[in-house]
């Protein structure tokens, strides 16, 4: 059975404002993971992810149901017939890894432009781990 698997690090995080609306009911596994790249937070009261090398901390859900995408496509004001720059985010297929560094697959991730979290006075987390809390 195959499984769409989604990183999250913000507020899709189990706990956090949207995981109980878009994926408390669907989830069907959730483990902690992380990524690459460099995290942000928003003044508008969410982070950002960017491409980079920094490690960041979240969790990898599964769902049986692809149409869950779109939904979070929606939330993330993501449009795959869109210019890239008119996203708010971009939904790709990212690395994920276990807190020792074991690979543990492909997980669709979603990323903000550089120029966007610039734009929205992003502030730079290098702990790679936000907290809507």
């Amino acid at each position: 059975m195959s499984y769409v698997k989604v990183f999250v690090y913000g507020t899709l995080k189990p706990g956090e404002a949207n995981y109980q609306r878009y994926c408390a009911e669907r989830v069907v596994d959730t483990y902690p993971a992380v990524t690459s790249g460099r995290l942000f937070e928003l003044p508008i009261g969410y982070p950002a992810m960017t491409e980079g090398e920094e490690s960041i901390q979240g969790f990898v859900l599964s769902f049986l149901d692809s149409q869950v995408l779109l939904e979070l496509d929606e939330l993330e004001d993501y449009h795959p017939e869109r210019l890239p720059e008119t996203n708010e985010y971009q939904r790709q297929k990212i690395k994920t890894f276990n807190f020792e560094g074991q690979y543990l697959g492909m997980a669709w991730g979603y990323l903000m432009l550089p120029e966007k979290v610039k734009l929205l006075g992003g502030v730079f987390l290098p702990s790679g781990c936000w907290s809507g809390e």
